[in-house]
C-alpha cells in the first residue's frame, strides 16, 4: 500500500466529499470529534471557497498559519484521513491543541494509518523548521495516546480544559 500526504486539489473533491460525509455521519451518531478542524470549518459543496480558505494563511489575533494535507492511499484512489500543521504555537495551542490535529475517517480507524499520517506529519513539520512537535489528545483517547507515542511522542502534563476534558500533552523531537 502506498500512503502519502497531499495537498487537496479540485481532482480530489469526490473523493473529500465521501470522506467529509462519512465523518458527519459518524460524528451525529456516535457524537465523535471534529478533528482536525481545518476540514470541517467550511462547507465542501462550494469546492473552490473550500480549498481557498483551508488552509490559514496569515495569522490573526486567535488563528496561526497552518497547512494542511489529506492521507491518501494510492493504491485505493481513497482519502483515509487528513492533518493540520499549525506553524507555531499561541497561548491556546500552546495548552490545548498543539503543533497537529488529525484524524483518520471512521471506516479507516484501527488500521494503523494514523501512525503514518503522523509520521509524515513529522516531515512536514521538519521542512517547517519545527523541530519540537507538541501533540495533545484527550485522556479518554487511548488510540490517540497511542498513535503519538508510537512517533516518539514523550508525556509531558495533564491539564483540565474549560470543558473539565483532561488533555495529554506530548512532545516529539523531530529528526
Amino acid at each position: 500500500m502506498t500512503l502519502r500526504l497531499i495537498e487537496l486539489t479540485k481532482d480530489h473533491k469526490e473523493q473529500l466529499g465521501e470522506m467529509i460525509e462519512e465523518w458527519k455521519k459518524d460524528q451525529e451518531e456516535n457524537h465523535t470529534n471534529h478533528s482536525p478542524w481545518a476540514i470541517f470549518k467550511n462547507d465542501w459543496h462550494d469546492f473552490d471557497y473550500y480549498l481557498d480558505h483551508l488552509a490559514v494563511r496569515e495569522p490573526t489575533d486567535s488563528l496561526v498559519p497552518e497547512s494542511v494535507f489529506f492521507l491518501l492511499d494510492d493504491e485505493r484512489d481513497r482519502l483515509l484521513g487528513a492533518v493540520a500543521i499549525r506553524h507555531y504555537l499561541n497561548e491556546y495551542l500552546l495548552k490545548e491543541g498543539g503543533h497537529i490535529g488529525d484524524g483518520i475517517r471512521p471506516s479507516e480507524r484501527g488500521k494503523g494509518y494514523a501512525t503514518e499520517m503522523i509520521r509524515l506529519a513529522l516531515k512536514e513539520c521538519r521542512k517547517l523548521g519545527i523541530d519540537r512537535v507538541l501533540m495533545v489528545c484527550d485522556r479518554d483517547n487511548p488510540a490517540s495516546a497511542r498513535t503519538i507515542i508510537n512517533n516518539g511522542g514523550v508525556l509531558e502534563n495533564e491539564l483540565t480544559d474549560d470543558d473539565g476534558d483532561v488533555i495529554q500533552r506530548y512532545w516529539i523531537d523531530v529528526e
